[in-house]
Parts: C-alpha cells; structure tokens; sequence
C-alpha cells in the first residue's frame, strides 16, 4: 500500500529551508507522493463551519498557506521521483489559470502532478475572489471541463452558463498522457458523481474506514452509471498523523482504500524531520507489505 503526505504550509513557517528539506526527506523516507493544500487568503472574521473536527480551521493554517503551483514547481526542482499534488478549489479559480499552472506544473516535474479537486466550503473566500458561492458545485464540474479541454485539446472551446472558452491553444500540454490525473476531494454525493463522471481518483478528507466503506459502496453505483468500475480509479484515504497507526492502515486497507495520505500538521523546521522519520517507521514501510 502507498503511503503519501499531506502537510499544511503556511506562514511564519512554511520557509524555503522548510519546503526544501520537507520535499527531499519525504522522497528519501520513500512517501510516494507529496500534496499541498490552497487557501489563497483568511478572513479576519468566520461565520463559515470548517467541515472537520471543531468546526474551526486549524491553527496552523489561519494565515493561509504557500500557493500550491508555484511551491510544487519549487518541490519539483529539490526532487526527482516523488509524485506531487495539489488540493485545489477549482470553483473559485479561473479555469484557464488552473489549466495553465497545473500543466506547467506537469512539464517541469517531467509528469510528476496530481490534481485535487474541490469546491470549498468558506464563503468569505469565495468573496474576497469576486466568485459566487451558490452553485459552486456546478461551477466546479464546468471548469474542470474548460481545464480537461485545455489540457487534451489542440484548439480547446467551450461554452456553458458558467464559463466562455473562444477557441485557444494551450502550451506545454501535461507530459502525461490524458493530463494530470484528477482527485474528487470530498465525501458528499455530488463530490462522488464527480468521481464517476471525470475522477481518476477519490480522495475523501475526513471519511473513517466504516465510513469509507459505505462511500464506496454508493460510489460503485455511481461508477456503474457512468459506465464505469472502481478498477478505473485510485481510492486514497486521509490518516491523521498525529493518532494514524498500521493497524487503522489495515482498517482503510480492508475498506477499499490504494492509498494512504499521511496529514501530519509541522509548524516548525525542528520538529519537520522526527516527524517524517516516525511515520517513515511506523507507516511508510510496514504499509509496503500489505
């Protein structure tokens, strides 16, 4: 089983020493993937419900966090073999930008990126990007198609309620094939529709072993629908990396889930490699022979 890395990055911490040693070690200690997360800015003030534990967005990132293109491009150029990936709200993004970032992304990592796809759950940032928050499902399974166009394309168009592509060519195309394979971030239905329809991957954020069990469940239905089966896509499952252990690994394992995205939260260069060297012992190479 696969074991990958999801640490928040956000100021003061998230320095250039911090995000260089993070990306080597986790490559040495043999993560097979590497994600960053995007909250482009935070609100002064919340009324917005963040969709996990208390209600409250973590501490370590109520400054924000690094912005996910430019930091893997730098992560891209520390390493050599890790695989990368960006957790993304696509409903609040242009849709030609995202295409653009993430394929030059693709390009200087010689084909290392992954795309995580989500819709957001803040009103207040959907506002301080001049996006609406209503329909943002809707809004993100459209641009999504401008993106998929843009990457596949020659000359890419498109046109529904949400957004105009005239005819434009995109250049450099994603050095994978197809493009950057795409994550639906998120446990609701409509997060698993967009699995079946366009998803190479489901990647819930929150989903407990029972819980993804049941998800999968309702997403084979979905997938079937579509014409499709689970043999087409990569189930990952968030561990938190703090209380995470092999046997709950096993659980996940046992659920239906490939992959496991270690979410440690580091909020200092000393305690960034103990940390890494922990879950390399306890997880990352034990999930090997499972």
């Amino acid at each position: 089983m696969d074991v990958g890395l999801l640490v928040p990055l956000a100021a003061p911490f998230a320095t250039p020493e911090f995000v260089e040693v993070l990306g080597c070690q986790a490559e040495q200690k043999g993560f097979s993937a590497l994600w960053v997360g995007e909250h482009v800015v935070v609100p002064e003030e919340w009324e917005s419900i963040y969709p996990a534990g208390d209600g409250h967005l973590p501490a370590e990132i109520q400054k924000g966090e690094l912005d996910p293109f430019t930091t893997l491009c730098y992560l891209a150029a520390v390493t050599r073999r890790i695989r990368l990936g960006a957790c993304c709200n696509v409903a609040q993004r242009n849709p030609v930008y995202t295409a653009k970032e993430a394929a030059n992304v693709d390009w200087l990592s010689r084909g290392r990126l992954e795309f995580g796809v989500g819709v957001g759950w803040a009103k207040e940032e959907f506002a301080a990007c001049g996006m609406p928050f209503a329909r943002r499902g809707s809004r993100a399974r459209s641009h999504m198609e401008v993106v998929r166009r843009l990457w596949r394309e020659p000359a890419a168009q498109y046109r529904d309620e949400f957004y105009e592509l005239p005819p434009s060519l995109l250049y450099p195309k994603p050095t994978q094939a197809g493009g950057v394979p795409i994550h639906c971030l998120g446990e609701s239905r409509p997060a698993l529709q967009r699995v079946a329809e366009f998803g190479d991957g489901f990647f819930p954020l929150s989903a407990g072993p029972g819980e993804l069990a049941g998800l999968l469940t309702t997403l084979d239905e979905l997938l079937e629908e579509c014409g499709r089966t689970r043999a087409e896509i990569t189930v990952s499952a968030t561990g938190d990396g703090a209380s995470c252990g092999l046997d709950e690994v096993k659980r996940y394992r046992d659920a239906g889930a490939q992959r496991m995205i270690m979410m440690p939260f580091v909020d200092s260069l000393q305690s960034l490699e103990p940390t890494l060297d922990r879950l390399a012992e306890e997880i990352v190479h034990p999930a090997r022979a499972l």
